[in-house]
């Protein structure tokens, strides 16, 4: 049960700051949360291709988290120019 606190917290936070970096006009709530997770995912793959590789403590999951989430937004936003 924490874990899933701690993936929604995660979530929560790198969705928050994402919205923040990128200017947007926010996503809500649940959105950010996902996009937080979803970023998440993205970002330790990221890093796992180029060789770097995360302590797993809550401050390197939450940047990790809105790496992921930043490119994330960044690809959403060139394919809905395109």
């Amino acid at each position: 049960m924490f874990i899933l606190i701690y993936i929604i917290l995660v979530g929560l936070v790198a969705g928050w700051a994402t919205g923040k970096i990128m200017k947007g006009s926010g996503y809500g709530v649940l959105m950010d949360i996902l996009l937080g997770i979803v970023g998440g995912i993205v970002g330790a793959f990221i890093l796992w291709v180029l060789g770097f590789y995360s302590s797993g403590g809550l401050i390197s999951s939450i940047l990790v988290a809105i790496l992921g989430a930043v490119i994330l937004v960044a690809i959403a936003r060139k394919l809905k120019r395109a």
